[in-house]
């Protein structure tokens, strides 16, 4: 026996919030991020500002929980396997970051999720929960390009640095960019591969840990090294060539002066000319570096800047701040740097461009969630900015 249709209507358990739990005067958002092998959710906070006068205000970063997924010493991280770590870590992490935040659910006035670019995968997943916590909980969505929100806007942010030239260095990006009339410019950038996937492949090459990352771990390494051994330099005007140079650098390592790890200890002791491991890290490092801090030099001189913002992960790199640095003051300029806890992938950077986002009346509808691996920064109008 079948039952007239719309006789019945099913209720949902949970209670639909009220506008009544979301104070206008201090605005919440939610920030997932979930494009490479770094799973992050933070909850920011927008405050008027202490004085009173509505014309500035207080950001507050209320918890920024991060889970990275660590592989083997010479192996990279797939998409597939990357998307199931996500999977199994988000609801621990998403847990933790509301509790340490001190909110609910209800409480928030948006959630920004990474729309892209990234790993199609692992995007998936964090878009996947941005749009149930939106349905369940009926707040709105903000999808969030990934360069823009977790590297220039938190870096402008938390180094107070008005409007610098940046130089965006992560494992799937080198940019030289520059602000103008509500876009991100992209003056040069890399040909074929990134300067993070560049360390990181040549780290799998001399078979250095994964943990904390390739990149921190072929800094350390880099200081050791004694030899800086010739390498391509491949700036191509604005642009950087960097596949070619990494070929070079891991041909090295069948050269017959070349001695492994295991062969150092004994090597060290009876040989002069050789080559090790951290002779190649400098060598690497030294070379890029130089490349990098030559087009932003550029980029400063065609717009007449004094200031340099370094974002992404690699921006973590002391050596290159500190080549950037030597370059900024014979300028008469400066060099703008976080630490690992926000130039590395996490969820507070894309709450706070989120939010900066929502602020101006931007939502991303549900039918509009979907992800993409290529997000060009400058397709992101930056309508927060004037």
């Amino acid at each position: 026996m079948t039952q007239a249709s719309g006789s019945k209507r099913k209720i949902s358990p949970l209670a639909k919030p009220t506008p009544a739990h979301r104070t206008a005067d201090r605005l919440l958002c939610l920030g997932i991020e979930g494009s490479a092998n770094k799973l992050g959710c933070g909850v920011i906070a927008h405050e008027p500002s202490a004085s009173g006068s509505g014309k500035a205000t207080k950001v507050v970063v209320l918890s920024n929980v991060r889970h990275t997924y660590i592989t083997p010493p010479g192996e990279g991280f797939l998409p597939s396997d990357t998307a199931r770590h996500h999977r199994e870590w988000v609801v621990k992490v998403l847990k933790e970051a509301v509790t340490k935040a001190g909110v609910r659910m209800e409480d928030l006035h948006c959630i920004a999720f990474t729309k892209g670019p990234g790993m199609g995968t692992p995007l998936q997943v964090g878009a996947l929960v941005a749009r149930t916590l939106s349905l369940l909980h009926n707040i709105p969505l903000v999808g969030v390009n990934h360069c823009v929100g977790p590297d220039i806007e938190m870096g402008r942010q938390i180094t107070s640095s008005h409007n610098p030239i940046v130089l965006y260095v992560s494992g799937g990006n080198t940019q030289v960019i520059a602000y103008s009339q509500q876009r991100y410019r992209i003056f040069g950038e890399t040909l074929d591969i990134a300067i993070g996937n560049c360390l990181d492949r040549f780290a799998r090459v001399i078979g250095l840990r994964n943990d904390p990352s390739p990149g921190y771990n072929i800094e350390q390494e880099a200081r050791k090294g004694k030899r800086l051994l010739p390498l391509p330099y491949g700036t191509k005007g604005m642009d950087v060539s960097l596949a070619g140079l990494l070929s070079a650098v891991e041909a090295y390592t069948q050269d017959k002066r070349y001695r492994s790890w295991a062969q150092l200890p004994d090597a060290g002791k009876t040989e002069t000319d050789i080559i090790t491991p951290q002779d190649l890290c400098f060598s690497l490092q030294e070379t890029t570096f130089a490349m990098l801090v030559e087009i932003t030099e550029r980029a400063m001189a065609h717009v007449g800047a004094k200031d340099v913002l370094i974002v992404g992960g690699v921006g973590c790199n002391l050596r290159l701040q500190e080549m950037m640095g030597i370059m900024a003051s014979e300028r008469n300029g400066r060099v703008f740097a976080t630490d690992e806890s926000f130039c590395i992938d996490n969820g507070i950077m894309i709450a706070q461009a989120g939010l900066l986002a929502f602020r101006m009346g931007q939502t991303t509808p549900i039918e509009k969630t979907s992800v993409t691996q290529r997000f060009r920064t400058d397709a992101v109008h930056v309508s927060w900015r004037a």
